[in-house]
């Protein structure tokens, strides 16, 4: 399971994957998907890594994307092979945006 490619989520959001590094580095572009409810945002940068696939068939990942300027987003996953050889990523975000004040801080994680 390589994340080497054009991947859709299930909202429209599109993530483009370089070719991985040896060590399972990676960049490469990520651009909301409608339910994003923004126009105005843009394709973003992305960077990240993946464990070997070599050694784990189906591998976890983790990468950041920048939203300039507004804030900045964690994702970390897994990549399922199903019965059929389809590759499937699973992954939880953490958006964090920047706040005013300590006292705002609580608002500030999504």
């Amino acid at each position: 399971c390589l994340l080497s490619r054009t991947w859709w989520s299930d909202t429209g959001c599109r993530m483009v994957v370089s070719v991985l590094s040896k060590d399972g580095r990676f960049s490469g572009s990520y651009l909301p998907g409608p339910a994003a409810g923004s126009p105005e945002i843009l394709t973003s940068a992305l960077e990240g890594s993946q464990q070997d696939a070599g050694v784990i068939p189906q591998p976890t990942f983790s990468f950041t994307v920048h939203w300039w300027p507004q804030g900045m987003t964690a994702f970390l996953g897994q990549c399922y092979v199903g019965t059929k050889g389809e590759e499937t990523l699973h992954a939880l975000w953490l958006m964090r945006e920047a706040a005013d004040s300590l006292t705002e801080d609580w608002k500030a994680t999504w």
